[in-house]
């Protein structure tokens, strides 16, 4: 990944207990964003989910842990005990390369 490149220009955070739970179920797409911060987060699953997702586990700190490509519905992963968030993404958005260790940065803007 290039400095400087963003992979995601607007995400919705869940950090309550019900936003967390419900995260992206029965959504038909993404809710007016790119992507979906769960923290914190170690694993993940698909279910009832109408679309695959790309998928970065991150510790606090935003370094990456564990990346996954294209995750089909009624899929789960397995836990990254490194990880304390899951930054979700609609498949295809995430360029192939990405790597644990890299650190992403998130900017509040608003």
């Amino acid at each position: 990944m290039k400095s400087g490149e963003i992979i995601c220009n607007k995400m919705m955070i869940a950090e309550s207990f019900f936003s967390r739970l419900k995260g992206l179920m029965f959504s038909a797409k993404l809710p007016d964003c790119d992507g979906f911060l769960i923290r914190p987060c170690n694993s993940i699953h698909t279910f009832f989910m109408r679309y695959s997702l790309d998928i970065i586990f991150l510790d606090q700190n935003f370094n990456i842990v564990k990346v996954l490509y294209d995750l089909s519905p009624w899929r789960m992963t397995w836990i990254y005990f490194r990880s304390y968030q899951v930054l979700e993404m609609k498949a295809g958005t995430l360029k192939k390369g990405l790597q644990p260790g890299e650190k992403l940065e998130a900017v509040c803007i608003s």
